[in-house]
């Protein structure tokens, strides 16, 4: 199989070139453009999500040799996340040879968090298929770049954080409301308030709820600790 321009520039970012191109064109096809002669990325994706795991935990433990397994858990989550992923997604540069169906097309595939992070995760699978698990690591450290050294110290849920910090103090937990809703209907804003029982509040706007609330409540969390 010949790859595409488009597919071939991908490669290049990848720095991985396919002895088996098919996988490429498999990882980047997602569910609605499947047939019955043509896989979609789906089973990919499950496993990239494994290889991705096993590469952070490895990396965790290298680069701090006295955590603890309750200190790793928080930083791990924050690097496998679905929003991590399709962060390195789009700095790759995933979503332009992204291919989707009719509807996906119109309704904004190309830049939707979870259709990119999905994506990531099978290009990891594929280049583990094609090159085994020494050359995916490689691609893995060198795409997520200083994510793993620059993790948070304590990585901790913004929410739950906050939550025990409102616990501790006696306070009902913090109540979050949707203020405001911008953007078009595939790419929406949202905009989401937290509140605590003695008043303090902060606000912050995000592609998806879960993304603004747990902005919020980090915004919320840093100004109640530096005050």
């Amino acid at each position: 199989m010949k790859l595409s321009a488009d597919l071939k520039a991908l490669e290049a970012r990848l720095g991985h070139q396919f002895n088996r191109p098919e996988l490429l064109v498999r990882a980047v096809t997602h569910s609605s453009m499947s047939s019955v002669t043509r896989d979609d990325n789906q089973r990919l994706e499950f496993l990239g999500d494994r290889v991705l795991g096993l590469v952070m935990a490895e990396a965790l433990l290298e680069h701090d040799k006295s955590a603890s397994e309750g200190q790793l858990a928080p930083r791990f989550n924050a690097l496998v996340r679905k929003e991590t992923c399709a962060d390195v997604a789009r700095e790759v540069d995933i979503g332009v040879v992204l291919k989707l169906g009719r509807s996906e097309m119109m309704s904004g595939g190309r830049r939707k968090q979870a259709l990119l992070g999905d994506a990531m995760e099978a290009v990891i699978a594929a280049v583990y298929r094609d090159a085994g698990f020494d050359v995916a690591r490689d691609m893995i450290l060198r795409l997520w770049g200083d994510r793993v050294s620059a993790v948070e110290a304590d990585a901790r849920d913004a929410k739950t954080a906050l939550q025990e910090w409102a616990q501790a103090l006696g306070f009902q937990p913090p109540s979050y409301v949707e203020t405001a809703r911008s953007g078009p209907d595939h790419a929406p804003q949202f905009t989401i308030a937290v509140r605590l029982d003695n008043g303090e509040s902060s606000q912050a706007t995000a592609g998806s709820k879960r993304q603004a609330e747990q902005a919020a409540a980090r915004a919320l969390l840093d100004r109640l600790e530096n005050s």
